[in-house]
Order: structure tokens, then sequence, then C-alpha cells
């Protein structure tokens, strides 16, 4: 064990490149975008601890990792949120809430407050209060992907 502590001690610098292409490999392998940056900034502190040499004690060396880990993760979340994109389509991933307000026709009678209606060429579950085959009714609400219904 001792030869292996002594050849990772002898490559001095290059260990944080080593570990910062580890970390950026491990973020391919388990996707989150968590290990990129640590891996980027371990590639920083190397090129850092390179260009000081022997000046860098190793301690110094771990804060100004921790340091650089921070500021990456912080100014990257800052960033990302900065990206969000509004949509003119609210509800493009919430199908059932695009159909709220709108009137449409009983196809299975609703009784017991379970039924069927029919949306465009579609047949939804619904429930509400009974209402025959035929009748129409209007979208107030969704629990999941059954519409919530009440006489129009």
């Amino acid at each position: 064990m001792s030869a292996l502590t002594d050849f990772f001690a002898g490559l001095g610098p290059w260990n944080w490149f080593i570990i910062g292409l580890f970390l950026m490999a491990l973020e391919t392998i388990i996707p989150g975008v968590h290990f990129l940056w640590f891996g980027l900034s371990a590639v920083i502190v190397g090129a850092i601890a390179m260009g000081l040499g022997d000046a860098l004690s190793l301690p110094w060396q771990l804060t100004l990792f921790a340091v650089i880990s921070v500021a990456t993760v912080f100014g990257v979340r800052r960033f990302a949120n900065a990206q969000t994109v509004e949509s003119a389509e609210k509800d493009l991933n919430q199908r059932s809430a695009q159909y709220f307000g709108r009137i449409v026709v009983v196809e299975e009678d609703i009784s017991d407050g379970r039924g069927r209606v029919r949306v465009g060429d579609t047949l939804w579950p619904a429930s509400g209060s009974d209402a025959p085959k035929g009748s129409r009714v209007r979208i107030t609400g969704a629990n999941g992907t059954v519409f919530v219904v009440e006489p129009a």
C-alpha cells in the first residue's frame, strides 16, 4: 500500500486533474448535474496548484476546492434558474387543465358519481352529480385523469 501512496504523492497537482476527470466521468454514469461541478472545481484547483507549485499546501488546496465547489454549484444554480422559459401554453404538461370550463357531452350515464364524457374524439372518466347520457356538463376540475363535472 505504501507504494501506491508514494505514487500518488509524487503526482502532486496532477492528482486534482485525475480526481476532476473521475468526477466528470462519474457524472455520465450517475446523472444529476452534481459531480460535474465538483469535477470542474478539482480541475481548477489542479491548475492553480500547478501554477503556484509547492507554495500551496494540501490543507489550502482542500480549502480552495471547497470554496470553488460551493461557488460553482451556487453559480450554476443561479444561472440555470435564470434560463427558465415562460410558455404561452401554461398547462402544456397538465392536459386535463386545458379543458377546465369547457362544456362537454355525457357519453355514459354519470350515476353514483361516476361516468364518461366525450372531449373531442376521446372518452374521459368523469365524476360529479348524476347526469343522463347526452346531457351537457361543464368541466370544473380534475382528479388525476378523472374530470370533475357539474351540470351546464
